[in-house]
């Protein structure tokens, strides 16, 4: 099994890598040997931008090439030896990653990960430093990772990951060498599916096409029932509103299930969290802390927040997504396309849908969503935006 048979539909991407990974083996090798890098060796740089849309497998791609660097097998990216376990694992020293469960990168994690990147790898072939949700950088953060970018130490490479090169500041930008990855083809996650998960053909197409490509959601929905038919609730119910108050209760469920599954994600985690401070700060359950263990609590538990909102945001925004899958089929019926639908177990919404409206009214819906996940980023109440969503589906008269 090979590091990059998680990296599905990306053909283009993967002889990039693989062809990089080489050549950082042979520069490995020839430094070794005190030979001189020679120009093949060249297709390797220091510094890569991953890029594509959600779900295209951005850090997927980013920890196989990590992997295959500090692979010790014949060919790089064997996937058995210790170098590439332990990277995907997540649990190799020479390989830092930066991801976040907050809605921003914070500066101190970039400096903590900058003066990392200095050092020397300690056991494997190469540094490796790969930071998902490169673009939830501010400006200033992203300022401090430039220098380590721009003139980083021998054997240090860095995976930065985004959705487009637009959300990365220019100077980092012209610095690296782009990567951009494409939504892979339904059937090409499904065949991953049966082959690595044993899910029957038809589930696993039925899932990859729900979770329109995206390999970890698809792989969810696949083996969880109740996901299913949660996600079939979360995206039924604003489709089918008729009043102003049906769309407001349709909106105020959306946002409770997104706080719950949020809370339920995050509930156990925050505890464990809680006592393991409590335990480093010496303290017994009940006890009254100290002014120096308040402030430490109260820093967890801003994080925890921060966290908290994320978790609803992304729910949020895949909720919308999903729903977004909904009018993409009801068009694609208006138009008598052959496309094939996203959402093959909704077919009597989708078929209602398009016999009662028409594609100029789906395509108001479709920009009402688009709309409603780009207010989501702003510090807009969350409720009256989804309250405006769904009044904006409702049929028109």
């Amino acid at each position: 099994m090979s590091v990059w048979d998680e990296v599905v539909g990306q053909e283009h991407a993967l002889a990039v890598l693989r062809q990089a990974a080489d050549a950082a083996r042979a520069i490995v090798d020839r430094a070794s040997q005190g030979i001189p890098v020679d120009d093949a060796a060249r297709s390797m740089t220091h510094a890569w931008l991953i890029t594509g849309p959600p779900g295209s497998g951005r850090s997927v791609a980013a920890m196989a090439f990590a992997a295959s660097l500090q692979c010790t097998g014949d060919v790089p990216g064997c996937g058995q030896c210790p170098g590439c376990v332990t990277t995907l694992a997540r649990t190799n020293g020479d390989v830092t990653i930066l991801s976040t469960e907050s809605t921003q990168i914070r500066i101190d994690e970039v400096r903590q990960i900058v003066v990392r990147a200095q050092t020397a790898p300690s056991q494997g072939r190469w540094r490796v430093i790969v930071i998902e949700d490169a673009d939830r950088m501010m400006e200033r953060t992203a300022n401090v990772l430039l220098k380590a970018v721009e003139e980083p130490p021998e054997r240090t490479v860095w995976l930065l990951c985004a959705p487009s090169a637009e959300d990365m500041i220019t100077t980092i930008r012209s610095r690296c060498r782009h990567l951009g990855l494409r939504i892979p083809d339904p059937h090409a996650v499904a065949d991953l599916l049966v082959r690595r998960d044993g899910v029957e053909p038809a589930d696993a197409l039925s899932a990859a096409r729900a979770a329109q490509s995206h390999i970890g959601l698809a792989r969810a929905l696949a083996k969880d029932p109740k996901m299913r038919q949660r996600r079939r609730s979360i995206i039924t119910a604003p489709a089918q509103v008729r009043s102003v108050g049906e769309a407001v209760f349709a909106a105020e469920d959306l946002h409770s299930i997104a706080k719950a599954q949020a809370e339920s994600q995050s509930e156990e985690r925050n505890a464990r969290e809680k006592a393991e401070l409590m335990r480093q700060l010496g303290m017994e359950e009940g006890q009254t802390p100290a002014s120096h263990q308040r402030a430490r609590i109260r820093e967890l538990e801003d994080e925890q927040k921060r966290r908290s909102k994320r978790a609803i945001q992304d729910a949020l925004d895949r909720a919308l997504v999903d729903l977004l899958g909904i009018y993409r089929d009801v068009l694609m019926r208006q138009l008598g396309s052959d496309q094939e639908p996203i959402n093959d177990d909704c077919t009597d919404l989708i078929e209602e849908l398009a016999t009662r409206s028409t594609p100029q009214q789906t395509m108001t819906r479709v920009q009402a969503i688009e709309e409603a996940r780009k207010r989501l980023t702003t510090n807009m109440s969350v409720p009256l935006i989804l309250e405006a969503m769904t009044l904006s589906l409702r049929p028109q008269v």
